[in-house]
């Protein structure tokens, strides 16, 4: 649940970007740090790991206004994508309140798209949540390449999201497509369901 703060008049939702070792989550978040310096409230914090890391941020969003008269504040992380951190995945989506999940398009990458998909349905339900009640987009990251095979997008839509039913895009970090719009939609997703939750 997110943090609110009557004191300060602010509540603070926190994004988490998932998926595969190497699918682009950390891009994703330089690219949005390096985008809006000036909504990045916090230095960007990044903790390595052999081979991966997280990282995370303060962001302001934008075009949001406020929820319920309070205003919105947002915390951008990735987790590890190597099966071996699953303990700090498990850490970082303590308090999370929506999920981007960063899928590679690379047909050699099909086996690991399901496997971190399978292990956020998992790690959610330790967080007594539901893959199919939390915000969440899905992003078709690496569109952009052209000297290994992709995937085709209805491919990556029929296998991973014909039951969620939850927004997707097609992206890649290289070119900017739909790196902002998946923040958008996240941040749009996650106020809807705050909104709720506030007024329960």
């Amino acid at each position: 649940m997110a943090f609110v703060s009557r004191k300060d008049n602010f509540v603070q939702i926190k994004i988490v970007y998932y998926g595969p070792a190497m699918s682009g989550k950390t891009s994703n978040l330089e690219y949005i740090y390096k985008k809006f310096p000036g909504r990045i409230r916090s230095d960007m914090v990044s903790i390595r790991t052999h081979g991966d890391r997280t990282i995370f941020f303060d962001f302001a969003p934008f075009e949001v206004g406020s929820v319920l008269g309070f205003d919105v504040r947002a915390q951008l992380y990735t987790v590890p994508g190597q099966v071996r951190y699953n303990a700090t995945r498990k850490l970082v989506l303590k308090g999370v309140d929506g999920v981007v999940f960063v899928a590679d398009s690379r047909v050699a990458r099909r086996e690991k798209n399901f496997s971190a998909l399978k292990n956020l349905h998992e790690n959610l339900k330790d967080e007594k949540k539901s893959i199919f009640e939390i915000p969440l987009v899905l992003q078709y990251n690496k569109r952009d390449m052209t000297d290994v095979p992709l995937m085709p997008t209805e491919l990556m839509e029929k296998e991973l999201n014909s039951r969620l039913k939850v927004p997707s895009f097609g992206a890649s970090v290289v070119t900017g497509e739909n790196i902002i719009p998946s923040l958008k939609k996240i941040i749009a997703e996650t106020i809807v369901s705050l909104q709720k939750a506030l007024k329960e």
